[in-house]
């Protein structure tokens, strides 16, 4: 079951392949695309948070489960839990896929300018749209 491929979608810095091949695992067919009901949240790294009117961009990217073990496992990265969700690409049709988030929201008052920037500049390579992009410096809790 290991090798098998399943689709994730990346909404933080790992929607940049070459990040993810640095952490020693093999993204294959990478794609722009959204997620509906998620609003995304940055503190210390970003999350997903549930919002109605929400819609976070990011990467659809297979992986095998040994891989995402190997990722999520990394310190830091330990709390992030595995949710489904339904990623609708940019040019193509809506994809079930796993989608890594904290089991809870970050605590108020967090924020992380760092990543943010990081995170906007990921987005712009990779041409999502400026109001998103723009939109991350608010972001924070």
């Amino acid at each position: 079951m290991s090798d098998r491929v399943i689709d994730v979608f990346f909404y933080g810095l790992f929607m940049d392949v070459s990040i993810l091949t640095e952490s020693h695992v093999s993204p294959i067919n990478p794609r722009r695309a959204y997620v509906e009901g998620f609003g995304i949240r940055i503190d210390s790294r970003a999350t997903l948070v549930p919002d109605a009117r929400g819609r976070c961009f990011g990467m659809l990217i297979g992986m095998t489960h040994a891989e995402l073990d190997r990722l999520y496992s990394a310190a830091g990265l330990e709390e992030y839990r595995a949710e489904a969700v339904l990623a609708q690409v940019m040019d193509g049709p809506a994809v079930p896929a796993l989608c890594y988030n904290l089991p809870t929201e970050p605590l108020a008052g967090q924020r992380n300018l760092e990543y943010a920037t990081r995170l906007q500049g990921i987005l712009s390579k990779l041409g999502f749209p400026t109001e998103y992009i723009e939109s991350l410096a608010h972001r924070g809790t």
